[in-house]
């Protein structure tokens, strides 16, 4: 796969993650697959139910992500990294908080990908 593709397939998923994630959270299950993994906040949670839980569980009702930048790199033949730096505003809140996260895009089959593995920090100091 070539870097320019990659890049072209991170940056949709990205783009297609994020607003979902800020008008239908229960929807991001369809990205992940039985074995995908997702740590935020080092709380580790296993396959596509577990993780939408705790997406469902965050305290918060809305929210706004923005990306400051994104580095992209071909893990394997048919898999991706993405690392994301921004910032989000949740509700009401003025403060935007910065973030850094972290997903391995694994080819389903042709253009298809999912998230096999997905790590969140927010990060403080």
């Amino acid at each position: 796969m070539l870097l320019i593709m990659a890049e072209q397939i991170a940056q949709q998923f990205a783009q297609h993650y994020y607003q979902t994630f800020s008008t239908n959270r229960p929807a991001l299950g369809s990205l992940y697959q039985a074995d995908s993994i997702f740590t935020f906040e080092g709380e580790q949670h296993v396959g596509a139910q577990a993780i939408v839980v705790k997406l469902q569980q965050l305290p918060f009702q809305t929210v706004q992500h923005q990306v400051i930048s994104m580095d992209v790199q071909q893990s394997s033949e048919n898999a991706i990294l993405v690392f994301i730096n921004g910032t989000l505003k949740v509700d009401q809140d003025v403060n935007q908080l910065k973030f850094s996260q972290c997903f391995q895009l694994v080819s389903s089959g042709g253009s298809n990908f999912y998230v096999k593995n997905d790590m969140f920090r927010i990060n403080v100091g």
